[in-house]
């Protein structure tokens, strides 16, 4: 069995392939990919896989644009954070998938039913999940809790410059105030904040198009400065800049 994944979180993708190993030992992993771009090329240049493990929100856009115009006969499993009504649509079309984080026992009943019916969806399918998708409004998160000397504090969107991932995840607010979250993964956070307002500029860091001071190029790809009080700046690779340029215009 031939596995593809598309994941543009490394370390996601990581825990996926190691998981993946453990069940089948027999299977192999054809790529990891981490954009739309680079599926499409991949599609493009190589035979489909038996099984595509697809997150569906990517850097550069959502992994729906990649199987919109191809024809895919392979069956797909997408990981994702979306909520109850979008699930419904998975199940309406036949679609499995993974609610992140991965739970591997989940992945198990996931290959299991692969396994048992390899049909895959078809082009219709995934447009009208589409269309089930983008006709559901979508709730956003308008407050979170911060964890102060053993009490819970709400902290409202409007007070948060942006989210930073180090041993534990912090929120820190527009006046300067590094608190600690009640969020154990920084997918978590990104699947429940508006992506109108927040952009996860690196692995570490999520920030609110109100706390961008400005935005020069690097070699690497550009740098984020962040209004005061803060003075660091947070570097974004080159596979984001297309997506950010167009969130943050």
């Amino acid at each position: 069995m031939t596995i593809l994944i598309i994941e543009d979180e490394p370390l996601v993708a990581k825990d996926l392939q190691t998981m993946l190993i453990r069940l089948e030992p027999a299977a192999q992993i054809t790529a990891t990919l981490a954009s739309v771009e680079q599926a499409r090329y991949w599609f493009a240049t190589n035979p489909q896989p038996d099984l595509i493990l697809a997150d569906i929100q990517l850097a550069d856009g959502v992994s729906f644009e990649v199987f919109e115009k191809l024809q895919i006969t392979c069956p797909i499993i997408f990981t994702t954070a979306y909520n109850a009504y979008a699930i419904r649509a998975f199940k309406l079309n036949s679609i499995d998938y993974l609610l992140k984080p991965i739970d591997e026992k989940e992945l198990e009943r996931g290959l299991i039913k692969f396994k048992k019916n390899s049909t895959a969806p078809h082009a219709e399918s995934l447009l009208n999940l589409l269309h089930h998708l983008n006709k559901e409004p979508r709730k956003y998160k308008e407050r979170f809790l911060s964890l102060q000397r053993n009490n819970l504090v709400p902290i409202t969107v409007p007070e948060i410059a942006f989210f930073s991932k180090e041993e534990l995840i912090f929120i820190h607010t527009v006046t300067g105030e590094k608190l600690l979250s009640d969020h154990h993964t920084m997918d978590e956070l990104e699947s429940l904040l508006d992506p109108t307002l927040f952009f996860r500029v690196n692995r570490q860091h999520l920030v609110h198009i109100k706390s961008i001071a400005r935005v020069r190029t690097t070699h690497k790809g550009l740098s984020v400065q962040l209004k005061a009080p803060y003075t660091h700046e947070l570097e974004m690779s080159r596979e984001k800049v297309t997506a950010f340029k167009q969130w943050l215009g």
